[in-house]
């Protein structure tokens, strides 16, 4: 476990960091309005509806099963590489699911992280802009975007209608399974989103490469960031525990950031490679098993 988060863990100071919860600024959105982002009704991108038809259908809860044993169980072949290397690898990939912008997703990352360093906020909320997004590494290893990317769900119970294009649900077989389809399906009230198994994407995937290495706000922010029908729409409240409320704020907070930066002026990375390069030793491994 690194010394660092304990130096560093907001909770340590509460009365702190909720004042700063009150008092940040966040971006606006300087390219369109507010309501024009993730604009799912008339989506700027021909590719996003098709995106949501096979994540909907496909990501069931034997099919998440099955990537926890693949992707993060003992078996799996892993890589040695370094941050930097992940994040310049994300240069030529483009997220499918985003109805907002067309970029490589390194630019995505930099525009986060970049906004929330210009108004001065802790350098762990910075990092967590970086590399929040990094798990999309997964589409470079042969596995396809709706496996990946696009907003998060718990499987193994009933599928909210706030999720995006809900009616797409009809074609995956959970929903007609007895043991998935009820409001609690494989849970239990109160349970705590740790114990919850959300479909499978690049957010969990990040989430247990960091776990050791940052505060909880942050990594809450990574795992959840694409959880929009809780963050966002307040849905699930049955499954959270006292916890997951407490970091909810935090989600809510950094999420403006994650979207309202996307715009298609893009940053400059060998100007602020130094200034990452710093950041990433300061909080994390030289290398981490990707």
């Amino acid at each position: 476990m690194s010394d660092t988060k304990n130096e560093s863990t907001p909770l340590e100071n509460l009365d702190q960091w909720e004042e700063f919860l009150e008092t940040a600024t966040y971006p606006e959105p300087e390219h369109k309005k507010k309501d024009d982002y993730r604009n799912y009704d008339d989506p700027a991108r021909d590719c996003v509806k098709e995106f949501y038809r096979l994540n909907h259908k496909y990501q069931t809860f034997d099919f998440v099963m099955k990537k926890h044993e693949e992707i993060l169980g003992p078996n799996k072949v892993r890589k040695e590489m370094t941050v930097i290397q992940a994040i310049e690898l994300l240069d030529t990939l483009v997220d499918d699911s985003d109805p907002d912008i067309e970029l490589p997703q390194i630019q995505h990352l930099l525009q986060t992280s970049e906004s929330i360093r210009t108004r001065g906020y802790e350098d762990w909320f910075v990092l967590t802009g970086l590399i929040h997004d990094l798990g999309k590494l997964l589409c470079l290893e042969g596995e396809p975007q709706w496996a990946v990317v696009g907003d998060t769900f718990p499987v193994g119970c009933q599928y909210s209608d706030k999720i995006v294009y809900p009616e797409f649900f009809e074609a995956n077989p959970d929903a007609d399974d007895s043991r998935y389809n009820t409001r609690l399906g494989v849970y239990k009230e109160g349970c705590g989103l740790r114990n919850v198994d959300m479909s499978w994407g690049h957010d969990e995937f990040m989430y247990r490469l960091v776990k050791d290495y940052l505060p909880d706000p942050a990594l809450y922010m990574i795992r959840y960031h694409s959880f929009y029908a809780w963050h966002r729409e307040g849905q699930y409240e049955y499954l959270l525990d006292d916890h997951d409320r407490a970091m909810l704020p935090w989600v809510k907070r950094f999420n403006p950031f994650d979207l309202y930066t996307k715009c298609p002026l893009a940053p400059v990375w060998s100007e602020l490679k130094p200034y990452y390069e710093d950041l990433i030793a300061k909080y994390l491994p030289k290398t981490l098993m990707w």
